[in-house]
């Protein structure tokens, strides 16, 4: 997933974030949850580095949303808070990852997952997942050419 751009043509990073002493207070609660271009998927994005693809999200699904066919392209970690979190297809079709619950994938695994009952998670993605589109192009969350957007991360 990737930040939204804000009126003000800067990158949503966080909600009114102090700076002191290197450290960036992110306070949810104050931000607006962020449509994605994946119906029923919406995200607060806690930390973005353009430069390595880091990226931290609070992600908000609806109940039935889907997160098409992706791979991560390295390590991605979930810890579901609320809901549940399914891979609806690949080579672990059906696992839940249920409230309370971590996961972790694999750099190069590959999956679509959805939230039967809807769900509220904490994701980290070393570097934004590819999306493989029905016209056979891959894109990142935000629909744009995955290798010209993310090629200079050297990952992927």
């Amino acid at each position: 997933m990737m930040p939204q751009k804000t009126n003000r043509g800067s990158t949503a990073m966080d909600a009114i974030t102090p700076k002191a002493d290197h450290s960036h207070l992110v306070r949810p609660a104050e931000m607006e949850w962020q449509k994605t271009r994946f119906p029923g998927c919406e995200m607060k994005t806690l930390l973005f580095d353009k430069n390595s693809g880091l990226v931290t999200a609070l992600m908000r699904f609806a109940p039935g949303a889907v997160l098409p066919d992706h791979e991560h392209v390295n390590i991605e970690q979930t810890y579901v808070l609320e809901g549940s979190l399914v891979d609806k297809e690949g080579p672990v079709e059906g696992m839940e990852c249920k409230a309370g619950e971590f996961i972790w994938r694999e750099a190069g695994s590959r999956h679509a997952a959805w939230c039967p009952q809807g769900g509220l998670m904490l994701a980290i993605f070393q570097v934004p997942n590819k999306f493989f589109e029905a016209d056979g192009k891959v894109r990142d969350s935000s629909g744009n050419d995955w290798a010209q957007a993310w090629g200079h991360t050297g990952k992927g």
